[in-house]
């Protein structure tokens, strides 16, 4: 099967490295010339696809197209040709468009009684202030005072979209939902753990959280999934604060990080899935789990002297990456390495029949890599600790 791929960047990453997984050849086609996924894909276009059509006919040649960026412009444009075409198109806008705005979909969590932070200004301090259309962690800044409230208000009054909450404090956890038709499907939780600047840097799997909590995410994400009637994935991310979940935002599209823990812990192809419900027209048969393997997915930052734990953002300018299997002890990296390179990212895949084995994996690696390249210091920050410095990371690695 033939797939084109739209958007190089970290969604495009995990769209080309699970289409592979299932077999498929990709076409990746981004207006940048040298995006992150272009040195996983089996072909290359290089075209602003909101400018122009005349990439349309590389597109009949494909199966299935899988949008994997937040570009307004292309998205309708794609959502345009897909319908002339008659392309098969791996992407809901009805639900997309609650879920790319934090303000809509905050609206409609309100009109369906879903638990989310409270907000300002019934929320006191400290907050978290968020843009409505971005995405993860981007402009996401923590509020402690009322004195830092009013110069944030005054530097970004230019600004109209900003959704402003109490900030919780506990563990993050996300799912993937699948729709077809009327059916929906929940599918693994994994857990999240973020930087300093609230940027995913690891996941890992199984999930820490508890039957009955698992049980109670898994309603809330069905709840969400009927009022949008959601057709494709969509990944619900919460937080667990004082034993309450508690929904942070949803994204109606094929997320980065957690598609992959998913698949390498329970053997479930998000894209793959996506191919039958949109190609084939079918409901996906979601195979029934016995067990799930520990995986511990991370991003991490080599220079001189020097090993960073960090969220994803640090993959995103990085160029071309490739896919290195066994890389310093991992099961697989998906990095801009190259010998002699001083400077360099990875994201460092270990899995194993538990997390623990995983955990152990991963610690060894990353002794390797500190030993290979003579790295003393390192550092693994967290949000509540924005300068964690450990000397090993058997002693610092989980926050």
């Amino acid at each position: 099967m033939r797939v084109a791929v739209i958007g190089g960047r970290l969604q495009g990453v995990e769209a080309t490295y699970l289409a592979h997984k299932a077999g498929w050849e990709v076409i990746l086609v981004d207006k940048d010339p040298f995006p992150p996924a272009r040195g996983l894909c089996d072909a290359f276009i290089q075209v602003d696809v909101a400018e122009g059509n005349e990439f349309i006919r590389e597109l009949r040649e494909v199966q299935l197209i899988i949008p994997a960026l937040e570009d307004e412009g292309v998205l309708s444009a794609l959502s345009r040709w897909a319908t002339m075409e008659a392309l098969s198109l791996a992407f809901d806008p009805g639900a997309y468009a609650v879920s790319s705005s934090k303000i809509r979909s905050d609206q409609l969590f309100a009109d369906i009684g879903i638990p989310v932070p409270l907000p300002w200004p019934k929320a006191s301090f400290p907050l978290i202030v968020k843009p409505s259309d971005a995405s993860g962690s981007k402009d996401v800044r923590r509020i402690d005072s009322a004195e830092a409230f009013q110069y944030w208000s005054i530097s970004s009054k230019e600004r109209k979209d900003w959704v402003i909450q109490e900030f919780l404090e506990g563990p993050s956890f996300s799912i993937e939902v699948l729709g077809f038709g009327q059916g929906y499907q929940t599918l693994q939780v994994t857990d999240l753990e973020m930087d300093s600047d609230y940027d995913c840097k690891r996941v890992r799997a199984p999930s820490i959280l508890s039957e009955d909590k698992i049980g109670q995410f898994e309603e809330l994400t069905l709840t969400i999934s009927r009022a949008l009637n959601v057709r494709g994935i969509m990944d619900v991310e919460v937080i667990l604060h004082d034993g309450k979940l508690k929904v942070l935002e949803i994204d109606a599209r094929l997320p980065s990080q957690t598609p992959t823990v998913v698949y390498l812990s329970s053997g479930i192809n998000m894209v793959e899935m996506l191919g039958t419900v949109f190609w084939k027209g079918q409901r996906p048969v979601v195979p029934p789990v016995s067990s799930q393997r520990g995986v511990v997915y991370e991003h991490l930052k080599v220079s001189p002297g020097r090993m960073e734990i960090g969220g994803e953002h640090m993959m995103a300018s990085a160029g071309p990456l490739h896919l290195v299997p066994g890389f310093f002890g991992s099961d697989e990296a998906i990095t801009n390495y190259a010998p002699g390179a001083s400077e360099w990212v990875a994201t460092v895949i270990h899995a194993g029949k538990t997390f623990e084995e995983a955990w152990d994996k991963r610690c060894r690696t990353i002794e390797k890599i500190r030993e290979h390249f003579s790295l003393l210091e390192y550092l693994d920050p967290s949000p509540s600790i924005p300068s964690q410095n450990t000397s090993s990371p058997l002693t610092g690695g989980e926050d």
